[in-house]
């Protein structure tokens, strides 16, 4: 039997074994306003006006600029020179590509809506809103499209800025930027040396669940029983972190940044485990299945799930203890957006500690914003232990992985190597 109809044949047989403690887990979770998180960076299992749908009349297509714009964000006019700049005028329309989840307009829960206040505020409808569930889906609206602003995750982010396909982005015009941890604004995937191309926005890290025995650590996700494992190339950086610990002689330094000796080896770790009862998931709610029904006894997955399991009073925990895998989707401005300063006030909008708050309680990831760490996204801040910034430094954060190891010296392999692998290894 295939491994996808093996895997669809065991997913359909966990939906009705877990099918209670999900009900219980997701009720949980309503109790605490927070509707759950997108299914990884990347897609979101609730359905919220199709996938690549925009909720408004106009399509990208149609939707026309109320005045003629320039290629950069218009200053104003001041009589000192050393003044900041500022952005111009509103062109009357805005064009964003997102992943389902990531942004709201109050059509899937009217408490949800980010969109509308922004519209009200700035005077830049947003006139297409297309919402992905993969980097694979929106590389192709991006070649197929044209946008304002995309918020892509980090392998695709890489991409965009080797191919010039985003613009560097001015953060003197976006007023909460330097709210954002030094350790976000840092990061190889949001910038080419001291070029800013993203805006971090939200930012969520991957952790090892088990049901009961506490394993001895990350590692027996792939020696230990059944396990479910993120169906996604840089699923092999959680291998290759757990050599890091467990094999100090293959000199791994930065999990996403492989020489071709070290992905042989994340790739021989992740097959010692591999078989008919491993589950690679793409959506929350096939690992959540997977955990309330028994089918697996540890599965990576995210500290928003632990809580869900926790508040329904599920026998699952979190592994401590030890460094993490992670990523942060950022905002980018296309490399030539028909709105530019829409596009700079939408960047200074999503970054704000308002909107950080809702985005974060919707999602269950974390605010790029520490000032957004009140409310009802304090929960999830907890949960990261993202208020002071302590939850930043056990994380390698994710960086599509690159030949010159990121900028860095040694030749690495590259993400069309890693992916290669992986389909090698999921069939």
């Amino acid at each position: 039997m295939g491994r996808d109809r093996l895997r669809g044949t065991r997913l359909g047989a966990m939906a009705g074994a877990g099918l209670l403690a999900l009900s219980v887990c997701t009720a949980a979770g309503a109790a605490n306003a927070s509707p759950g998180p997108a299914a990884g960076p990347g897609a979101s299992p609730r359905p919220a006006a199709g996938p690549g749908a925009s909720p408004r009349p106009a399509s990208s297509a149609t939707a026309t600029p109320a005045a003629t714009s320039s290629a950069t964000p218009t200053a104003t006019p001041t009589a000192s020179p050393a003044a900041p700049a500022s952005i111009g005028a509103s062109e009357g329309t805005l064009r964003v590509l997102t992943f389902q989840g990531h942004v709201e307009y109050g059509g899937t829960f009217p408490g949800a809506n980010w969109v509308t206040p922004f519209e009200k505020a700035t005077g830049c409808r947003v006139a297409v809103l297309d919402r992905v569930r993969s980097a694979e889906e929106m590389a192709a609206k991006l070649d197929g499209g044209a946008y304002d602003v995309v918020s892509p995750p980090p392998e695709l982010a890489g991409l965009l800025m080797a191919e010039g396909a985003v613009a560097p982005v001015d953060t003197s015009l976006v007023e909460s930027y330097e709210d954002i941890p030094e350790r976000l604004r840092e990061l190889p995937a949001l910038r080419r040396g001291e070029t800013v191309y993203g805006i971090p926005y939200l930012w969520g890290v991957n952790r090892v669940l088990y049901r009961e025995g506490r394993p001895d650590g990350p590692g027996a996700l792939y020696a230990t029983g059944p396990a479910a494992i993120r169906n996604t190339p840089l699923s092999i950086a959680d291998a290759a972190l757990v050599l890091k610990g467990t094999e100090p002689g293959l000199g791994v330094e930065d999990p996403f940044q492989l020489t071709p000796a070290q992905l042989d080896a994340a790739e021989r770790l992740l097959a010692e485990g591999d078989g008919a009862e491993r589950v690679y998931w793409d959506d929350s709610l096939e690992v959540i299945r997977a955990l309330a029904s028994g089918s697996v006894r540890l599965a990576q997955a995210w500290p928003y799930h632990a809580d869900l399991f926790e508040r329904a009073g599920r026998p699952v925990r979190a592994l401590g203890g030890a460094p993490v895998t992670g990523w942060a989707d950022s905002w980018m401005l296309t490399a030539e957006p028909a709105s530019p300063n829409c596009a700079y006030r939408w960047l200074d909008w999503v970054t704000s500690a308002d909107v950080q708050r809702s985005a974060a309680a919707w999602t269950g990831l974390a605010p790029a914003n520490t000032e957004a760490c009140t409310g009802q996204a304090r929960p999830v801040c907890d949960l990261y232990r993202a208020q002071d910034g302590e939850g930043l430094r056990e994380v390698f954060f994710a960086a599509r992985p690159a030949r010159d190891c990121g900028g860095g010296d040694g030749e690495c392999t590259d993400y069309a190597d890693w992916v290669n692998r992986w389909k090698k290894l999921v069939g």
